[in-house]
């Protein structure tokens, strides 16, 4: 991850908006381009965790860095700043995990939800009428995929509507679940890390060990 260059660069260019206190509402075209570049920043800090305090000091490493006065060498630091991250990130998904636990014990209970052998926890959620597919199906879902935090990380509405794939090529949660769907159905999917992303996570939004709830809806099998 080459966080450190691209983001401080970034945050450097910014560095006006972070000298006012005063709340900077876009209104322009333009100035929502430049608003969305702060989007795009403190998406990318997301790894890191960090405090409010912590913030401040960002805060001020963009205003000293605008100023040509920075405090300490970025060259000298981008080790530490990539073992920073890590260790945050491997932390806020210790904690995720032990929430999942609950979690999934909690879905489980939901009515009519059956736990299977994996540790999948199906919830169904609408009866579907068609077909079910098998794992060497194509199929199209629309769906949406949260943390237990409640955090929305994926949705197929952001890609268009819905999405297609081979159930063979997912991670194995989707593999098992969406072979319980009949076209037109919909459920919940709980999916404990070991279905999902496991140690590993999957970009900036889903952590190390993280437990995932889906929402999904099987819309066709195709050929």
């Amino acid at each position: 991850m080459r966080l450190a260059a691209a983001t401080l660069a970034t945050l450097v260019a910014t560095a006006a908006f972070a000298e006012s206190p005063a709340r900077v509402t876009p209104k322009t075209d333009e100035e929502k381009t430049v608003y969305a570049v702060g989007l795009s920043v403190q998406r990318s800090l997301q790894p890191f965790g960090l405090t409010q305090a912590e913030l401040e000091l960002v805060l001020a490493g963009i205003r000293d860095a605008a100023a040509g006065k920075p405090a300490v060498k970025l060259e000298e630091k981008q080790e530490a700043i990539q073992k920073l991250a890590s260790e945050r990130r491997n932390a806020q998904g210790a904690a995720l995990a032990k929430r999942g636990e609950g979690y999934l014990e909690k879905a489980a209970k939901e009515p009519g939800a059956i736990k299977t052998a994996s540790g999948l926890v199906f919830v169904p959620l609408k009866e579907g009428t068609g077909p079910a597919p098998t794992a060497d199906s194509k199929v199209k879902v629309a769906y949406e995929g949260k943390l237990v935090d409640g955090k929305v990380f994926d949705a197929s509405s952001r890609h268009g509507g819905s999405a297609t794939f081979p159930l063979n090529g997912v991670i194995p949660c989707w593999t098992e679940g969406v072979q319980k769907l009949k076209v037109g159905g919909k459920a919940r999917l709980v999916c404990p890390a070991a279905l999902a992303y496991g140690e590993r996570g999957a970009g900036a939004d889903v952590p190390p060990g993280a437990t995932l709830d889906f929402q999904v809806e099987l819309l066709e099998i195709l050929k």
